[in-house]
């Protein structure tokens, strides 16, 4: 069987896992903060956030990255020189960076200290998805 196939398969399986958790956490803190005045459904959410970022989303972006790079791999390190590529790769630490900002909200909420309204996480949780977009259509077409 082709390895390469099988690590650009579980590659997607996990980039597909890890979206799926980045654009459902901030739908889960939109519900947190309206109901942050219910104890019962503010512990509800913590274990949700709690869980679908430690067990799904952290592993599935841990994944994403070692597949990816095994993927470089296989193609040859001189792949990274193409601009297609290095956008690509800016794109993909930007959503790291995101999914780390994520859990610092988390963090905050968990902690009481979260300042920031239902409006703003509505809001933010349209980057990963405009993000994504702009990944697959430049690793489709490769226009640059």
């Amino acid at each position: 069987m082709n390895s390469y196939l099988i690590f650009k398969s579980l590659h997607l399986i996990a980039v597909i896992s890890w979206m799926a958790g980045l654009l459902y956490l901030p739908r889960i803190f939109v519900y947190h903060v309206e109901n942050y005045e219910k104890i019962e459904a503010r512990r509800i959410f913590e274990t949700m956030e709690r869980k679908l970022y430690n067990y799904i989303m952290r592993p599935a972006m841990l994944t994403s990255w070692i597949f990816g790079i095994l993927l470089i791999h296989f193609n040859g390190l001189e792949v990274v020189t193409h601009l297609w590529l290095q956008v690509k790769l800016a794109l993909v630490v930007l959503l790291t960076a995101y999914h780390e900002y994520l859990g610092k909200c988390l963090r905050d909420l968990k902690l009481g200290n979260n300042n920031k309204s239902t409006k703003f996480f509505r809001i933010i949780n349209e980057v990963p998805t405009i993000i994504l977009i702009i990944i697959i259509f430049i690793v489709v077409f490769k226009p640059i």
